[in-house]
């Protein structure tokens, strides 16, 4: 099977292309950052692990979707407000029978993307893996976790089985998704929860649970995502996410949320999509979101600093 991974020189996306470029698989890293693909064609992809070893992975990487020609899969891991220029541009890549996988953060995703390819097309997932760029080329893999892949509508298909197959074969926990909506909303309420206290309070995973506060308060911003997703008929559960959430961030001490990482590196955040996405849901169902909306107001202030 013939990968491009759209946004492939970002944390993620070299993360999961190089894993699959290491198992085999054919695999383009597409990105218009030009320093980090010249510097991965010229001397290879480098990934660190938690324990500070550095592997240099072989895999190829452009600029130019028209020289990628078409492929079977085209996995998306650009920023959401990215993501409809980003498909748009890939268009060459997409041939009669490519499929596209959003593995991005936030909710939305998927219908940006169907409405330029189409839904046919698409499927869509959650990983998590955690990762941050330390340079053109060169990531830290902080954190390793489950992915899951799904089609829109649930259905168990040959070619989500396919695609399943080729992460696990590749060394990447994969699982199927009968029920996708409720697997986004289940990554979505750690992002809620995570993202923007980490950023705001400038912690690593494992310092937001060292503390009543953050504690208290991403109990709140859960609370209200609950309550959204309930009335939407999905059924996350507090107490299983709750448990999950914690338990998570006990594993991935050290780890760098992503957002954190925007805020560092003086980039717009993907709040919109996450706490943004919860404060829309609860104004259409009459739902009070006052954590969540506080949040995004606090993110959008910090992002004016950075112009």
């Amino acid at each position: 099977m013939k990968v491009a991974v759209i946004g492939g020189a970002g944390a993620m996306g070299s993360v999961i292309g190089g894993t699959l470029a290491e198992g085999g698989v054919d695999v383009i890293l597409l990105d218009v950052f030009k320093e980090a693909v010249e510097a991965i064609n010229n001397r290879g992809l480098q990934i660190t692990n938690k324990a500070g070893e550095t592997r240099t992975i072989q895999v190829r990487a452009e600029t130019d979707p028209a020289r990628v020609g078409p492929v079977d899969l085209a996995l998306v891991f650009v920023k959401c407000y990215h993501t409809e220029n980003a498909v748009r541009s890939a268009l060459p890549m997409i041939g009669d029978n490519t499929m596209v996988l959003s593995l991005q953060n936030g909710w939305g995703n998927a219908s940006r993307i169907a409405g330029i390819v189409g839904e046919a097309r698409v499927l869509v997932g959650v990983t998590y893996h955690s990762a941050t760029v330390l340079g053109p080329g060169q990531i830290q893999h902080a954190g390793q976790g489950a992915t899951f892949i799904g089609e829109l509508d649930g259905r168990q298909s040959d070619r989500l089985k396919q695609v399943v197959d080729l992460f696990n074969h590749a060394g990447l926990e994969t699982s199927p998704s009968d029920n996708i909506l409720l697997t986004i909303w289940s990554k979505l309420a750690l992002n809620v929860c995570t993202l923007p206290t980490s950023a705001l309070l400038r912690f690593y995973a494992g310092q937001l649970i060292q503390h009543e506060g953050t504690l208290e308060l991403m109990r709140a911003l859960l609370q209200e995502t609950v309550a959204v997703a309930n009335a939407q008929d999905i059924g996350l559960d507090f107490v299983e996410r709750w448990a999950a959430i914690t338990g998570l961030l006990e594993r991935a001490t050290g780890a760098k949320a992503s957002m954190l990482q925007d805020v560092e590196n003086r980039r717009r955040t993907e709040i919109d999509v996450i706490n943004g996405a919860i404060v829309e849901a609860g104004r259409r169902l009459n739902i009070p979101t006052p954590y969540n909306q506080a949040m995004v107001w606090l993110v959008k202030a910090l992002e004016e600093t950075f112009e």
